[in-house]
């Protein structure tokens, strides 16, 4: 059964945040909650398929500020995950029907962190699949040179030099070595990326959020002391990749097991952005996971 979501639009301090509504909010309870599904910088587009496999609940999707329907007024700059976990506590206080559950991945699950640790009274389960927090890893000095070596060629050159050395980290195995800095740039005509600069400097995960989610602290403690469901996901492909490592390691300094789920990062997508993932495996596996909680 296909669900027509209902766009609602809300106004936090520094944006207009727009997020969607499939089904009616009144039907949501403590036996089903809403289901929050969230990315960073992906907006809502990119769970279509996965929404679709919970026909049978309220799921909302929204775009985080800075990217899709979602308009900054902040002047714009450099986000941090607490900056996206005030907006996504506004964004549930405007559903208004109490705790929520996540399925969040990659930098949503960064900022998802970031709201169990500072409102988790919003949020009684949270599923966060593959954060990327560098800090956590016996390599993350390494690992953030490298992300600040991005950050610095897209500033210089454009996306394309540094979105492909962003692809070459997101897809290395095992731990960066000391001297991952000194390999030759992968030329970004092999991931079909441009190699002229256009002069934009624009892009949501280049400009505005890389350095503060891989960046990010998470406050251990207030993780976990709060009375929040934690479960920290990862791809059964996904192995010896950076964001897997991440959320082993934070999953060890919690001491939670980590959870498995099918296929990779993008494991939910269903073609969106040209990916495909094993989003009916997915659901299901997420769909057994919220049931145990």
């Amino acid at each position: 059964m296909t669900v027509t979501p209902e766009t609602r639009v809300l106004q936090s301090p520094g944006a207009t945040l727009r997020y969607d509504v499939r089904g009616d909010l009144k039907e949501a309870d403590a036996d089903r909650p809403v289901l929050l599904l969230i990315g960073s910088p992906m907006d809502a587009a990119g769970f279509a398929t996965l929404a679709s496999h919970f026909a049978d609940r309220v799921v909302v999707t929204y775009d985080p500020r800075g990217t899709g329907r979602s308009v900054r007024s902040d002047g714009g700059g450099e986000l941090t995950p607490d900056d996206h976990a005030e907006d996504l506590r506004h964004l549930v206080e405007d559903l208004g029907t109490g705790p929520v559950e996540v399925f969040a991945s990659s930098g949503g699950a960064v900022n998802a962190l970031a709201l169990v640790a500072r409102h988790p009274e919003l949020v009684r389960t949270l599923v966060a699949h593959e954060p990327p927090i560098a800090g956590v890893l016996p390599d993350g000095a390494a690992v953030l040179a490298t992300v600040e070596d991005i950050h610095r060629t897209y500033l210089r050159a454009g996306q394309g030099p540094a979105m492909a050395k962003f692809i070459a980290l997101a897809m290395r195995k095992g731990p960066l070595p000391e001297s991952y800095a000194e390999e030759p740039a992968p030329d970004p005509a092999a991931f079909g990326l441009p190699t002229e600069d256009d002069g934009a400097r624009d892009d949501a995960l280049l400009g505005q959020n890389l350095r503060g989610c891989c960046g990010y602290r998470p406050d251990v403690d207030a993780l976990a002391a709060a009375p929040t469901r934690i479960v920290l996901a990862a791809g059964e492909e996904s192995q010896d990749e950076m964001t897997a490592r991440a959320t082993a390691a934070l999953a060890d300094r919690l001491g939670l097991p980590v959870t498995l789920f099918p296929s990779h990062h993008g494991g939910f997508l269903g073609g969106e952005y040209g990916q495909q993932g094993r989003p009916e495996a997915f659901a299901a596996r997420l769909r057994e996971v919220l049931r145990t909680a």
